[in-house]
């Protein structure tokens, strides 16, 4: 939505490193994503400037003449409150871009922190996001007195952490230690409520999938729950499980989990371990894809990648390829041939049963499979 008209909203320039082995349209859709980014946490962008180069710069990350002579200009000609890097920066980095262009500058992983902490509702949520801001800030704190005596409103400033980063570093690695007690005993809590569940002869299904991709409109036209949807990046962060039952009768608990990014920043990885948990103990996943997007196999693999990580990419998985009501006609999709994959409208309803069906087969197969051995199957269409 173009929201350059609109007064309040701080006014962005997108600015990302180009590099010999990336191919230029790998990076626009990156930098589309990252205005995606921009627009959820409540920014307007007004340009983007793209550096080629072998190799970051180390002092300004996109090199010195490139500040000096593109981007410092195009921040005073369009007012620009905020820098926003594609790319992790360092500490040193953020400094000498803050003084060349006269404007608070922050990365991707920072922004993606800040929407974490617009979206955090419930306890576990909130401990889980300062804990990653914390992580994330705390190697940042050396040399920069001057700029946290500046936080406190705009974006990449916001959240529960905030207020401790005006404390020493001692003061802070106490907070992350304290954190972190909690969030295990959140960790134990869960795994006693799941064993409790897993007693049960009831199939236990986490929908995992990119960010945005429909997961809880799924979750809400098989279950009939009532899981707040918007057409935002990370709109669910807390793990939301409901019961299904299955035209076989067999019951199927269906858990909405956190959505995943390119880059997802390890912090956050590591912060919400005992909600990604949901997936590494799940008997089977529902990876949501949204299929009207371009570059979907590109994040088919994006969240591949993560599962690889949690050690969850070898479970019986069923691609789940949402959103088929916004294309004008079907057409063969590329799609990894070991998993069964199902085209569905969960908005529209179209395909759902063929989901379930689909379901009820994995289900059985599941049930009878060795621990950790993959099913695959043919795809329902």
């Amino acid at each position: 939505m173009d929201m350059s008209h609109l007064p309040g909203y701080e006014k962005v320039l997108l600015v990302s490193l180009q590099l010999p082995h990336e191919k230029e349209n790998e990076v626009e859709e990156s930098l589309d994503e990252l205005a995606r980014l921009a627009d959820t946490a409540g920014a307007r962008v007004v340009g983007r400037v793209v550096q080629r180069s072998r190799r970051p710069d180390p002092a300004t990350f996109l090199g010195r003449g490139k500040v000096r002579d593109e981007i410092a200009p195009a921040c005073r000609e369009l007012g620009v409150d905020l820098v926003i890097c594609d790319q992790e920066l360092s500490p040193a980095q953020v400094r000498n871009l803050e003084e060349a262009l006269g404007v608070r500058v922050i990365d991707r992983t920072q922004l993606i922190l800040d929407i974490f902490a617009r979206r955090a509702r419930t306890r576990e949520g909130k401990l889980q996001v300062e804990l990653a801001q914390l992580e994330y800030l705390y190697p940042r704190l050396t040399g920069r007195g001057a700029e946290l005596s500046r936080l406190g409103g705009g974006i990449g400033t916001r959240g529960p952490g905030e207020t401790k980063l005006e404390t020493d570093r001692r003061r802070i690695k106490r907070r992350i230690a304290e954190l972190r007690r909690k969030l295990e005993e959140v960790r134990r809590h869960r795994t006693l409520l799941r064993s409790r569940r897993q007693k049960a002869p009831v199939t236990l299904a986490s929908l995992v999938g990119y960010t945005n991709a429909g997961k809880s409109t799924l979750l809400n036209a098989l279950t009939g729950a009532d899981v707040p949807v918007e057409d935002k990046l990370f709109a669910t962060l807390d793990p939301t499980t409901r019961r299904l039952v299955l035209p076989n009768k067999e019951v199927v608990l269906l858990t909405d989990t956190v959505g995943f990014i390119r880059r997802l920043p390890h912090h956050l990885v590591a912060a919400f371990r005992a909600t990604l948990e949901e997936v590494t103990e799940a008997d089977l996943l529902l990876h949501v894809v949204d299929v009207s997007s371009p570059d979907y196999p590109a994040r088919i693999e994006a969240v591949d990648q993560v599962l690889a990580s949690l050690g969850a990419r070898e479970k019986p998985t069923i691609l789940v390829l949402n959103k088929i009501d916004r294309l004008t006609a079907e057409e063969p999709w590329l799609v990894p041939a070991d998993r069964p994959a199902v085209a569905v409208s969960a908005l529209t309803g179209r395909g759902l049963d063929k989901l379930c069906q689909a379901l009820n087969l994995l289900t059985y197969r599941a049930s009878r499979a060795p621990a950790g051995k993959n099913n695959t199957g043919r795809n329902f269409r």
